[in-house]
């Protein structure tokens, strides 16, 4: 902390005293309407309070206040303004870890009028030259570490900007380079004009808040990705309620396990913002750097998925923090075993349900005064539920699937009865769903049934009207005619206490069509074999939904955000021989 006390921004970074902090809004915008955009939580937050911390970045000794980071933002938008190819709709591709150059491109390319395209750092060389050539990208800002995933033939017009994640400690580095040539255009403009400090008003603020702010892509693992487009007033109505959400204010700190490239950072870059918050970046996952943020920097909020709550609580640092820690839990709900070790720790796990194309989370499960008396069990059964939609989304509905080979663009919309039985596929609509998928009309067209998109994932409803997500519709494995949900399978394997993850996928059967194939990581120092992990699961479901097949490994694959790989699992099955009776 000592190296932070003693960072001095450089001049790029500096906030010239009482410089303009809102931007010039065009003629044609009425007077009682201003389009939505993520861009001014920034400029709010810098006039409101300038002096507070708006990022730290402690593995490289490197923070900035409101007002220094609304200066580095401004000098980024200049930059990018005077970059050859870049016009109004110009794609700008960011690879980069968490860190201050990503946060800054969430704010600088949308007040340049340009749309963010966050690329997957765990990608491969290959995959990242296919989005790179589907997304169009003109300017791509690269952080040094992830350069050896550039295309080899990438074309000359296409401007890099190549980071050293310095934040000005290092004279050489090419980013802040580029930031000061931005500086220098936003000085000039400013004496030409001969009006003052105007700073942020030299920026025109946007027309049309449905027009596209971000392009991040899907995991591709059905295909090729899809670029999904999201818009300034999205962008803005989802970062309202992941601050409102999240309990997010002006004395929160929350740390950046999440990556910004995933959807946006599910918004996060602008909610932090929008609440006064201090957004604590970590450029990986590393769970003793975690401790040490949790024990000595204050933090307050996290997100991640089930597997990421399960590195950090098993950490030989784990102790019972003197506040509560409240954390964002996707992908899947903590078991009983994982959410009673959280709540030991006083991290508070929040159950939310989203997706790329939904800006992230947009339902949550809404915890209730009688919890409290329940056992850990009954909680997690009853937190593993999804919940209701968030404060800016509409409620989600679940409607029954067509028949098979009905066409569903003409199948009306039905919803299942609230039985906790009837199974459907959920459907969402509203200011937190995208705009579109880019330059894929056809998939546009696929993914929407009377205005609502469609989801893939399969649940009931309950009485209450919460849901149950029972499995992505590629994940049911139907064995003997029978639909088995290999989320609920996980879910029951998890109970054995000998169990630290696990994942079930179907594998091809000669009789039953399909059957189960399970892969599990077992806890350090702990034994299982497949026999007694049968036995377990007989007790707790059907036979025909017992895995019949056990692989046990050391970790499951992976991606970014911490969800499970079905997709690889899948492949590895699939070569297999077919299972016989």
């Amino acid at each position: 902390m000592s190296d932070l006390a003693s960072f001095v921004p450089p001049p790029s970074s500096q906030a010239p005293r009482a410089f303009g902090l809102r931007m010039s809004m065009p003629a044609s915008i009425a007077h009682n309407y201003t389009p939505l955009t993520p861009v001014a939580f920034l400029l709010r937050a810098a006039l409101v309070c300038p002096n507070a911390l708006a990022v730290i970045h402690a593995e490289r000794a490197v923070q900035y206040t409101y007002a220094q980071w609304a200066a580095r933002c401004l000098s980024l938008t200049f930059a990018l303004l005077k970059t050859p190819g870049f016009t109004p709709g110009a794609r700008v591709a960011v690879i980069s870890p968490n860190n201050p150059m990503i946060l800054e491109a969430h704010n600088a390319i949308l007040a340049a009028g340009g749309i963010i395209n966050p690329l997957n750092i765990r990608n491969s060389p290959a995959e990242i030259a296919y989005v790179l050539g589907h997304s169009g990208a003109t300017i791509i800002l690269c952080d040094s570490e992830y350069a050896n995933l550039l295309p080899k033939n990438l074309s000359k017009d296409i401007v890099v900007v190549i980071s050293n994640d310095s934040g000005g400690r290092d004279p050489k580095d090419p980013y802040e380079a580029y930031l000061a040539g931005g500086r220098r255009e936003w000085e000039a403009q400013e004496r030409s004009s001969k009006k003052g400090l105007l700073g942020w008003e030299l920026i025109t603020h946007i027309e049309d808040e449905n027009a596209p702010a971000a392009l991040c892509y899907t995991s591709g693992t059905t295909g090729k990705p899809k670029g999904v487009i999201t818009t300034h007033r999205g962008s803005f109505l989802g970062a309202v309620s992941n601050a409102f959400e999240a309990g997010l204010g002006p004395t929160s700190v929350y740390a950046a396990l999440l990556p910004y490239f995933h959807a946006c950072g599910w918004t996060f870059p602008w909610a932090v913002t929008a609440a006064f918050a201090t957004a604590y970046t970590m450029r990986k996952v590393d769970n003793d750097a975690i401790w040490d943020a949790l024990l000595n920097a204050g933090v307050t909020h996290y997100a991640g998925a089930p597997t990421v709550q399960i590195g950090i609580v098993n950490h030989p640092k784990a102790k019972k923090l003197p506040r509560v820690v409240r954390v964002a839990v996707a992908a899947s709900a903590p078991t009983a075993q994982l959410l009673g070790m959280m709540e030991s720790l006083n991290l508070v796990p929040v159950h939310v349900y989203g997706l790329t194309e939904t800006y992230g989370p947009v339902t949550r499960r809404y915890t209730e005064p009688t919890w409290a008396a329940m056992s850990t069990e009954e909680r997690a059964r009853l937190m593993a539920r999804q919940g209701h939609g968030y404060l800016t989304s509409d409620e989600a509905r679940v409607c029954r699937v067509p028949p098979e080979g009905a066409d569903p663009q003409a199948t009306p919309l039905e919803d299942v009865a609230r039985d906790g039985k009837e199974m459907g596929e959920i459907m969402l609509r509203g200011n937190m769903v995208m705009k579109e998928y880019y330059n894929d009309k056809e998939a546009t067209r696929k993914t929407f049934r009377d205005g609502w998109f469609c989801t893939g994932d399969l649940a009931v409803r309950m009485p209450g009207g919460e849901l149950n997500i029972l499995d992505r519709g590629k994940d049911v494995i139907i064995s003997g005619g029978e639909n088995i949900s290999s989320l609920m399978v996980e879910s029951e394997m998890a109970t054995h206490p000998a169990v630290l993850e696990c994942c079930v996928v179907g594998r091809k059967h000669e009789k039953w069509a399909e059957v189960g194939h399970a892969f599990v990581v077992l806890k350090q120092g702990q034994s299982a074999d497949m026999e007694t992990l049968k036995a377990h699961c007989r007790e707790r479901m059907s036979k025909f939904a017992v895995p019949m097949y056990f692989d046990f490994v050391k970790e499951l694959p992976k991606t970014s955000t911490g969800k499970v790989q079905k997709n690889v699992l899948r492949a590895r099955v699939a070569d297999a021989p077919q299972a016989k009776l």
